[in-house]
């Protein structure tokens, strides 16, 4: 019963956004471009509550009905797993962000250069001194951190409602963990792939347009939904991936104001991107290495922040143990 049940759920979520994407967004994006007008972006941002209703008539058809729908947020004892949904997809974008500035530091501009041209096309009028848009930036970076996971709560869990609060438990149950994250990622991935192929992440000028692009989100996907997952599974509940993916789109385009205008999107300065993406890459591959053991992340990062002496000047690594 529970394949059943995964089969519809995917049937539905596939069916429904492919209809709405390929009917509705692909002949707006024909007549108003991508990622410009108002029009598309709330058009797309509708289809991220796609796969929570999906949940919703997949339990009604199949009548499941609503126990174990992993939405309480069970903070009793996974405070921990809170704040790294909360403040770790920030610290890892903006590593992801360096490490492409140092591999390409010609792409790297303070001014701003991206920013402003994406303004001066949409028509907005620019300041002749540059502290405006700085402050623009530094107000968008610090909201984006403190706020970003509050700001985005509704759009987000109306995907990680499907994917991690549904689909996942139920994954879960009937594969080994990484082939079951290799796979719910790729689909993950997919689902995005309409929106891939009109410019979504990546745009439409770049080399194997637009099957390197889809294949890259769904690399971008598998590494996220690897954390997403970890989250959740240890709280059993959705709201942990819900906060983090309000963080990550969130925080997401940081990297862009202090980008030249001439970046490449497959590799950075976001996180999509596969250098930009390299801190969530890493994240991933230890999450996978330590799940069964995960204090030893958090004591990894107690430790960090200790030397940083962000804590306190006379812990060691003597005093965390391992």
């Amino acid at each position: 019963m529970e394949t059943k049940r995964i089969i519809i759920f995917l049937a539905l979520v596939f069916g429904i956004t492919y209809a709405i994407e390929f009917g509705i967004i692909y002949p707006l994006v024909g007549q108003y471009g991508y990622g410009t007008n108002p029009i598309v972006t709330l058009a797309v941002a509708a289809v991220m509550f796609i796969p929570a209703l999906c949940v919703v008539l997949t339990r009604l058809i199949t009548g499941e009905g609503f126990k174990n729908s992993w939405l309480r947020p069970n903070f009793k004892g996974n405070i921990k797993y809170y704040l790294f949904a909360w403040l770790a997809p920030s610290v890892l974008i903006a590593i992801g962000a360096v490490v492409y500035f140092l591999c390409f530091p010609e792409q790297f501009d303070p001014n701003s250069g991206y920013i402003m041209e994406t303004m001066k096309q949409s028509g907005v009028e620019l300041p002749e001194t540059m502290p405006s848009v700085k402050l623009l930036a530094i107000g968008q970076i610090i909201t984006a951190v403190l706020f970003g996971p509050i700001l985005n709560f509704v759009t987000c869990f109306g995907e990680e409602w499907g994917w991690r609060g549904y689909l996942l438990p139920k994954m879960a149950d009937k594969m080994p963990r990484i082939p079951m994250l290799l796979i719910t990622g790729t689909i993950w991935g997919l689902w995005h792939a309409p929106i891939i192929a009109v410019g979504h992440n990546y745009g439409t000028d770049y080399w194997g347009f637009p099957v390197v692009g889809i294949l890259m989100m769904c690399v971008f996907c598998i590494a996220l939904g690897t954390i997403f997952s970890y989250l959740c599974m240890k709280t059993q509940s959705c709201i942990p991936g819900v906060i983090a993916h309000g963080a990550i789109n969130s925080f997401a385009g940081a990297g862009l104001f202090f980008a030249a205008n001439n970046n490449n999107a497959l590799l950075g300065p976001t996180p999509a991107g596969i250098i930009g993406g390299c801190g969530l890459i890493a994240a991933a591959i230890i999450i996978l290495v330590y799940w069964d053991k995960d204090e030893k992340i958090f004591h990894f990062v107690r430790l960090k922040l200790f030397q940083l002496k962000l804590f306190g000047k006379h812990e060691t690594s003597k005093q965390i143990k391992y």
